[in-house]
């Protein structure tokens, strides 16, 4: 099976991996940072909102399955691509909406499902996320790999993943797994 990166910001990152590991042809969702100055910035740093990273989380994915532009309207579809450094109340950089593309291949998809949700007025207001050059991924701490299906019952997770994976549920049925990603 010949797999491919995605890294892609969508706010919290574990909202962002909870959604990604329910998908079929995603191999790994890997939680961290990425688009910032600083070498191997700890969560700390990165929630300060000086370091200039976005929590991420980078994607392994076999094509053959599921395509890079079905990852991203998966992306757009399960987090707010209109607001700013902000997703509901999470604010800072490190929440905003970003697509570090991998090749040039991704970069010219992202702006093409882009273009076509803007010209099927998906979103009220304009799409504000980046989209990036591939830059270094620094892996997030153990404690925030695979947070949501350690900790269910965590308050910020019970009150937010679910109606994403609900949401994902609904629009996307046939893209899912029926087992979560272990890694």
């Amino acid at each position: 099976m010949a797999t491919e990166v995605a890294v892609l910001g969508g706010g919290c990152f574990w909202c962002t991996e909870a959604v990604f590991a329910a998908l079929g042809g995603v191999s790994r969702v890997e939680s961290g940072y990425c688009g910032g100055e600083l070498p191997a910035p700890g969560y700390d740093q990165v929630c300060s909102g000086r370091t200039g990273h976005a929590e991420v989380v980078r994607l392994q994915f076999d094509p053959e399955q599921i395509s890079f532009a079905e990852l991203l309207l998966v992306f757009f579809a399960t987090h707010d691509p209109t607001t700013p450094d902000r997703q509901g109340h999470d604010r800072g950089s490190q929440y905003r909406s970003v697509i570090f593309c991998q090749t040039e291949a991704q970069r010219r998809v992202a702006e093409e499902v882009m273009e076509r949700l803007l010209a099927e007025a998906v979103f009220a207001a304009p799409i504000v996320t980046q989209v990036l050059a591939a830059q270094p991924f620094w892996p997030a701490e153990a404690e925030h790999q695979q947070f949501f299906a350690r900790n269910p019952e965590q308050p910020y997770c019970a009150a937010l993943i679910p109606p994403k994976l609900a949401k994902l549920g609904h629009h996307f049925p046939s893209l899912l797994r029926s087992t979560a990603v272990s890694d």
